[in-house]
Order: structure tokens, then C-alpha cells, then sequence
């Protein structure tokens, strides 16, 4: 836990109940160790999709459902959200959860290789308001550009995950060997993040740390003679 736990725990405590579906989920997910959004990072997702009111979404990492239908409650009523898995264990059970919420129209379940369908969404030209990524994240430096071409002006880009549980911060040499990989990945996913002048960006010790990026398009420089360049 990044932050203080007494007081996560607090402000967990005034967040609005889950549906009776997403309750049930959330207790099978505990139960079978399948990782989902965390409570604190709920409130947020819901604070944005209140804010910006997106019409279409796309979500890297599906797992069992859960964000999606929770996005999809609690989000736009006209709302549509194409989500990416590729556990084929985990896209039977989000299939199930699909149909059990009546969310079958307004959720479309992508099966396949994140990089992969990113690569044919951007080549379809497809255009989101609010692209949330909870994915492998060894690859969330491979995703950015590609989210990047994705993601309309103005829309809003939710990175998961991003603090690795606080061991972020620590030298490379201080963490395990096995995570020494995804440790300095999601370090260069945060440095391109903040220098990218397409986007502003907010990164939030919430749950396991996410990235809020707001994508402002193409942006207009000022030269040292005073002119404009693109």
C-alpha cells in the first residue's frame, strides 16, 4: 500500500456500493486470485467517466470483466467499450460475466495480443474518448504511441499500476531480479508520459499508482524570434 493504510481504508469506506454483479465478481475474483481494479482506483475511474462523459472506450486487460461492466455501469449510459484479453481462461469467464450483466451491445470483448489489435485499431482508424490500460506492464512503453493515435483530442488517457507497489522508487538493483525488467519499463513509460507534449499528465499514488493523461493534439511552439512552429 502506497499510502497510509488507515486512511485508504477510510476512504474506501464512503465509496457507493457495487451492484449485486459486480459484488459477485469481485468476491470470485478475490477468491480464484484474479487480479482487478482496486476500490480506490474505482472512484476515480468514476470521477473521470462522470467528468468527460465518454461514448466509446477501450480497455487493455479485461481479466474476468469486471472494469469493463463496472465502466459500463457506472460510465454513459450510451457508452461503448471494446476491451482486449488474451488468457483464454479468463475470456470464457469474462464472456460469462458479460452476458450475466445484459451487457452483450454495449461491450465488445476483443480476443488477442494487446500490441496486436492496438496495431489494427489504429490502422481501422478507430478514435476513443478514454482508453484505460491495466495490462502487461512490461509493454506499456510499446502501447503509449499506438493509445496515442487512438485517443481524440481532449480525450483521457488511465494508466494502472504504475508504482509497482511503491518500488518504483527504489534502484533497479534493490528489487527483485525477475521484476528488474517490468521495474525499469514502467520507469521509461512514466518518463515518456511526462515529456510527451501531446499529453498532460497527472500521476496519482492511488492503489498501485495511475497515470491521468489528458491528450491536447498537436501543440504550437514558440521559437526564440518569436514565431510560431508547429
Amino acid at each position: 500500500m502506497i499510502t497510509d493504510e488507515r486512511c485508504a481504508k477510510y476512504i474506501e469506506s464512503l465509496d457507493r456500493q457495487l451492484t449485486p454483479l459486480l459484488a459477485d465478481i469481485e468476491k470470485r475474483s478475490e477468491e480464484s486470485g484474479v487480479p482487478i481494479i482496486r476500490k480506490s482506483a474505482r472512484s476515480l475511474i468514476r470521477f473521470a467517466l462522470s467528468d468527460i462523459q465518454p461514448e466509446n472506450i477501450l480497455e487493455l486487460g479485461t481479466a474476468v470483466a469486471f472494469s469493463a461492466i463496472f465502466m459500463a455501469t457506472y460510465g454513459p449510459k450510451n457508452a461503448h467499450i471494446d476491451t482486449v484479453e488474451n488468457y483464454d481462461k479468463r475470456i470464457e469467464e469474462a464472456k460469462r460475466n458479460i452476458s450475466l450483466a445484459g451487457m452483450e451491445e454495449r461491450i465488445r470483448l476483443i480476443e488477442g495480443d494487446a500490441l496486436e489489435v492496438l496495431e489494427e485499431l489504429v490502422s481501422s482508424q478507430k478514435s476513443y474518448d478514454m482508453i484505460f490500460i491495466d495490462a502487461a506492464k512490461a509493454q506499456y512503453p510499446n502501447y503509449l504511441p499506438l493509445c496515442r493515435d487512438l485517443l481524440r483530442d481532449g480525450g483521457l488517457l488511465i494508466s494502472d499500476n504504475v508504482l509497482f507497489d511503491g518500488d518504483i522508487v527504489q534502484s533497479r538493483f534493490a528489487v527483485r531480479r525477475r521484476d528488474r525488467t517490468i521495474h525499469s519499463r514502467m520507469r521509461e513509460y512514466l518518463r515518456m508520459l511526462s515529456e510527451d507534449e501531446e499529453f498532460v499528465t497527472t500521476i496519482l499514488p492511488i492503489g498501485d499508482g495511475m497515470t491521468l493523461s489528458v491528450k491536447h493534439g498537436s501543440v504550437t511552439q514558440v521559437r526564440d524570434d518569436g514565431q510560431q512552429k508547429a
